[in-house]
């Protein structure tokens, strides 16, 4: 009795625990238009330690304060990117807003300004670890995410077989008294 009470406890933990991570991982960048990103470095330790999923979401630069967390891309129009922290906002003489970062782990700041065009936007929020369960299903996906949804499924499958087999044994038991 009690080994069941166990097993479907931690069966509903780890429905749980899936669905949440899908939903804060997945759904909230979906519906929101905004990037998980993964930090692979160790520049921002230790607010974002590499492995740690960043949420990215989409902001102008003018509302970009000093202490945010800018994620931007080194070169403009290239897919690398990184995120700092914002240490000073200048406005220069073309009218444009300029950024100056550095890393929360680095001494200096990052030696070129942040431009508009390479702003992606703030990190919205972060996800200590679950950058690294990213990496491996980009890596990995066209396997893994199969043989985890498989696995996943054949549990599912087990408690409720096994829910029904004791509801069998019970109404075989009540029958029996009757």
């Amino acid at each position: 009795m009690l080994w069941r009470y166990l097993r479907t406890s931690v069966g509903w933990a780890l429905l749980a625990l899936v669905a949440g991570l899908g939903i804060v991982v997945v759904g909230v960048p979906a519906l929101t238009g905004s990037t998980p990103l993964t930090v692979l470095t160790s520049s921002m330790e230790p607010t974002l330690p590499p492995g740690t999923l960043v949420v990215v979401r989409p902001t102008s630069v003018g509302d970009i304060r000093i202490g945010d967390v800018v994620t931007y891309q080194l070169t403009p129009n290239k897919p690398a990117v990184v995120s700092h922290r914002v240490i000073e906002v200048r406005s220069i003489s073309t009218g444009e807003t300029e950024l100056i970062t550095r890393g929360d782990n680095n001494g200096a700041a990052d030696p070129s300004p942040v431009t508009s065009g390479q702003v992606r936007g703030i990190v919205w929020y972060s996800v200590p670890l679950v950058g690294w369960l990213s990496l491996l299903i980009g890596q990995h996906g066209s396997w893994l995410v199969p043989v985890v949804g498989a696995a996943l499924l054949a549990y599912a499958a087990f408690l409720g077989l096994s829910s029904l087999a004791v509801r069998r044994r019970k109404s075989r038991k009540a029958a029996a008294a009757s």
